[in-house]
């Protein structure tokens, strides 16, 4: 069962500005009713300030909430600072919404995106938060980049939307960006040495050494350490048990080495240090 808010909770109890505005200036809308959310937004503005908001919707009781608290928002506020609110905004504004229902403030912005579209007679131009740098949105629901997405694939091993999902939480909610994710994992994954300069690689390498290769070893009382990287030839210490087991170079060569090909490169060789 999903964790609700006590904001959540009142604004779909007590709604604010639900109804629609006669000769608005603009109109919005967002969603679809074949996907069981549907939101229409009415705005009333002068001189470029937003005088008053009203919405209909139909859906869900986190769908009637983002659309109310996003009317309170806008509000008394210019054009351009309505431009710039982000589905995030609207879902803090609320104390958060469960991942699974970030989808409604998506909702929310795009019927708002909809709306100045409409007033302005202009293409939207996305707003990017100033910490993400100028990477593109890839999953608006969490504000996921290209960028964050690609760092996920070089630095953190991601192969699979799943692996990206729970690295970044892109994907968790509306599902839109999927195939967006999917076109980065075939070029990036594809071409993945094309994209890693020496350092990346090496940070790649002590990655996969850290998290996937050193837990296995230890179940037997073993360790490893990564000595130094140099061109293709990766040279580390076994510890620990490891270090005094006869079967050390197998080791290194059927588990080791054979873990480096697997998720960084397949002509990386394993030499003991």
């Amino acid at each position: 069962m999903w964790e609700y808010s006590d904001k959540v909770k009142e604004h779909f109890k007590n709604p604010r500005n639900v109804g629609s505005i006669e000769n608005a200036d603009a109109i919005g809308e967002a969603g679809a009713l074949s996907c069981g959310d549907k939101l229409k937004l009415y705005l009333k503005i002068d001189n470029g300030i937003i005088k008053d908001a009203k919405f209909q919707t139909f859906g869900c009781g986190s769908a009637v909430a983002a659309s109310s608290i996003l009317t309170e928002m806008i509000i008394g506020k210019s054009v351009e600072e309505a431009r710039k609110i982000t589905n995030k905004q609207i879902a803090d504004e609320l104390d958060g919404l469960p991942p699974e229902k970030m989808h409604c403030s998506v909702m929310g912005r795009e019927a708002l995106e909809d709306a100045l579209k409409n007033y302005e007679g202009e293409d939207w131009q996305d707003y990017v938060v100033e910490d993400e740098g100028t990477s593109p949105v890839i999953c608006h629901c969490f504000s996921v980049t290209e960028q964050q997405i690609i760092d996920a694939i070089v630095n953190n091993c991601a192969k699979t939307v799943d692996d990206i999902s729970q690295i970044t939480h892109a994907g968790l909610a509306c599902g839109r960006c999927i195939d967006n994710i999917k076109s980065i994992l075939s070029k990036y994954v594809k071409d993945e040495k094309k994209i890693l300069n020496p350092v990346q690689r090496i940070i790649k390498i002590n990655t996969i050494i850290e998290t996937v290769i050193a837990p296995e070893l230890k179940k037997d009382f073993g360790d490893i350490e990564l000595i130094n990287v140099e061109g293709n030839n990766v040279i580390v210490k076994l510890k620990g048990h490891c270090s005094t087991c006869q079967n050390a170079k197998l080791t290194l060569k059927n588990f080791v080495e054979t873990k480096l090909k697997e998720l960084v490169d397949e002509e990386l060789i394993v030499i003991e240090g």
